[in-house]
């Protein structure tokens, strides 16, 4: 029996009509052995997940296989009828997708769910049917599978969801197991669940795993080689120890060099000017030459061969093409070298508006000016109200609750009440970042939603400025609302599909009658595009024109057009590729210091807070556990929950990498919160005395503070 159990080669993949059919995945080759993880690794619009479904042969019905081979063992896949290759679906391969809630069937219980599968693939008896479902959610730690198997999907958690999916996944034993981006939307330390259980299970069957990921900090964690994809080409594959310790592509040293970390914070992470390009093109040399900083006139000539320049690893790039002593020359050249950009039509920007967004510098800096830089002087001026000296105390909350009412019965009774926050002390300076972090449902998007009174307050006050923005009247908070601004998660789904780009950023101006006509609007609204790194002429476009990345730079120029002092970030890189999420995170960071801007940034994402963030405040079932500066709390966390959440975050450096502190169970109700301290049923540090009284905060330092028992002053 051979050690390789599936062989990839010049698969080749097309979508639309044959006059200009984009190609998802273009001479796509590699191998997984058995057991083995490789990891997929690109931007969003590479073809990672094009490939899955390709080999799974579950293409969309505009698409088609153009050529190449799929051999799962001693299997063609490829030569395989509609009707052999069901019953390697889900039987030799599985696939685990990226979004549970829409893979699951919302009118059937999960268990029917899972059983359904294990017919299709297990001849057995109803009830031996039963049990194996039983077994498989069992296996995949899901506490108490009996009941849980009658539940349906609204009623599991997302980590919950996920398991059900990979217990559904192995219903067949399969032999590789595709797993495309299987926890980009949970909450560290549920992802570090699913991994470790991916990992325990491997170990147990001997499957093999195809890992999609854009997440670097996983891929080190998790797999044992690596693919990174670049339009539709792979372009290295390595093991994971030879990438992270020398990557050999261009675009792979830029891709780990956008990574955010505490060792960042004085500069700008580096970035990665333009986007991939559309895949309905012919492509003559090397697909990433418009983004390359160390771009030669051959790159752009003839296909690009593969090259090795360390053994087990392999890249397609010129740079290699003489062996690694002409690479490092193309390293010094990088300083000068010159970007050229081919943007599309479809792209709203200029060939300059995309280098100076994306902070390549290389040509402004001939001219004295970044671009951004030049247009500052038609920037909006700072907030015509009275300016907060920078490291004053701007905002503070002091007890602020918000509970909403739980209503039963013919006569809608109150019957109790969701306590979402629960007494919320918080401060945030003038110029500073205050990160807001916890797991989902702690109740993070709520406080930052009160302080700005899209939810009402229940309880407790939140200072502006020496105001109590809970006890005025919604009358009097509109003249506070040009200083307090949101950038909500979802950029494309915050923004009216139907308004143009223009008015879409105007429309404060134009509500709060900050701007007079509509000539000084569209000016202002220009202006602004500019400064953000959109240009002007994307004015007069709507949002599905755009990228991820350029729509969350609209809703930055929006929350700008009213000239906030306080911007509540919620979530603003998280469904972002590591490349966009740093240009969004300088463009924040450069806003913050040319403007004197704060921000209430709300995440999960412990290496943004690292990068970003002065203080940092770590909730848990709606209230704050531990804060301090962002030293105190990273470097020392002192609250078993802080230190569970630090020690699941998945490092790329193995020396920086702690111990993974496994929480059993989820999050508790915010209805029925646990007696005493809320996170005692899961701290693995809990005593008896923990159950009967919530702790009071124990002062560790001027600024860092934590409330549990177990501390010791």
């Amino acid at each position: 029996m051979s050690d390789v159990l599936l062989h990839v080669s010049n698969l080749t993949a097309e979508l639309g009509n044959s006059e200009r059919p984009v190609r998802v995945c273009d001479g796509v080759g590699f191998s997984i052995r058995r057991g083995e993880t490789l990891a997929l690794l690109g931007e969003s619009g590479c073809g990672k997940s094009m490939t899955a479904l390709t080999l799974m042969r579950l293409l969309p019905l505009s698409g088609r296989i153009a050529g190449g081979s799929v051999q799962l063992d001693d299997t063609e896949l490829l030569s395989l009828t509609e009707r052999e290759m069901r019953g390697v679906r889900g039987g030799r391969m599985a696939m685990i997708f990226q979004e549970p809630q829409t893979s699951l069937n919302p009118v059937l219980k999960v268990g029917d769910q899972i059983a359904e599968a294990v017919r299709l693939h297990k001849r057995l008896a109803k009830a031996e049917v039963a049990e194996r479902v039983v077994e498989l959610l069992r296996a995949v730690g899901i506490p108490d599978p009996a009941r849980r198997a009658g539940e349906f999907p609204h009623q599991l958690s997302g980590g919950m969801k996920q398991r059900v999916m990979i217990a559904m996944a192995l219903a067949g034993d399969p032999e590789l197991l595709i797993a495309d981006e299987p926890t980009t939307a949970l909450d560290v330390t549920i992802q570090a669940q699913v991994l470790q259980l991916l990992k325990g299970l491997q170990a147990q069957t001997g499957m093999a795993v195809l890992l999609i990921t854009h997440d670097l900090g996983v891929v080190a964690e998790t797999a044992d080689r690596l693919a990174v994809m670049y339009a539709g080409q792979i372009v290295e594959e390595a093991s994971v120890d030879a990438f992270f310790a020398a990557p050999a592509h261009p675009y792979s040293r830029k891709l780990l060099e956008s990574v955010p970390s505490a060792s960042k914070r004085r500069g700008e992470l580096a970035v990665i000017p333009g986007r991939v390009p559309p895949l309905d093109q012919p492509f003559s040399g090397c697909r990433f030459a418009d983004r390359c900083s160390q771009v030669m006139p051959a790159c752009r000539e003839a296909p690009i061969a593969w090259f090795q320049p360390n053994p087990g690893q392999q890249v397609r790039c010129l740079l290699w093409a003489e062996g690694p002593a002409q690479f490092r020359e193309g390293e010094a050249s990088a300083a000068v070298g010159t970007v050229e950009p081919s943007l599309s039509s479809a792209q709203p920007e200029t060939a300059a508006v995309e280098l100076a967004a994306a902070g390549v510098k290389a040509q402004a800096e001939a001219s004295g000016a970044t671009r951004l830089e030049a247009k500052a002087a038609s920037a909006p001026a700072r907030s015509a109200t009275a300016p907060t000296a920078e490291g004053q105390t701007l905002l503070a909350t002091a007890g602020l609750q918000v509970h909403f009412p739980i209503q039963r019965g013919l006569f809608r009774s109150t019957v109790g009440h969701v306590k979402a926050v629960d007494g919320v002390d918080l401060c945030l300076k003038a110029g500073q970042t205050l990160a807001l972090v916890g797991e989902s449902g702690c109740g993070k998007t709520t406080v930052g939603k009160a302080i700005l009174r899209l939810e009402l307050p229940t309880g407790g006050q939140v200072r502006y400025n020496g105001v109590d923005l809970a006890s005025i009247r919604a009358g009097q908070m509109r003249r506070y609302r040009k200083d307090l601004q949101i950038i909500f998660q979802d950029p494309f789904a915050s923004m009216n599909p139907r308004m143009l780009v223009g008015d879409i950023v105007g429309e404060g101006l134009q509500s709060l009658g900050l701007e007079k006509g509509r000539a000084a609007q569209r000016r202002r609204v220009a202006a602004l595009l500019e400064q953000v790194g959109i240009g002007e002429q994307a004015m007069n476009r709507y949002p599905h024109e755009f990228s991820g990345g350029q729509r969350q730079r609209i809703c930055i120029a929006r929350a700008l057009a009213v000239e906030p002092k306080l911007i509540v970030c919620d979530e603003p890189t998280s469904a972002l590729d590591v490349s966009v999420q740093a240009q969004i995170l300088n463009l924040l960071k450069r806003l913050q210091d040319d403007l004197g801007l704060s921000y209430l940034f709300i995440t999960h994402d412990i290496s943004v807070v690292a990068y970003l963030a002065h203080e940092v405040a770590v909730m848990y079932l709606g209230r704050i556990v531990e804060q301090g500066t962002a030293a105190e709390v990273l470097d020392e966390p002192r609250h078993p929950y802080t230190q569970a959440l630090l020690s699941a975050v998945p490092m790329m450096d193995k020396a920086e990498r702690r111990q993974i502190i496994r929480l059993e169970g989820d999050m508790p109700s915010p209805a029925a919160p646990p007696t005493g301290c809320h996170f005692h049923p899961r701290c693995p540090q809990a005593i008896a005395d923990c159950a009967l009284t919530y702790p009071q905060p124990v002062q560790l330092s001027k600024t860092h503070s934590a409330r549990c028992l177990r501390i010791e002053t």
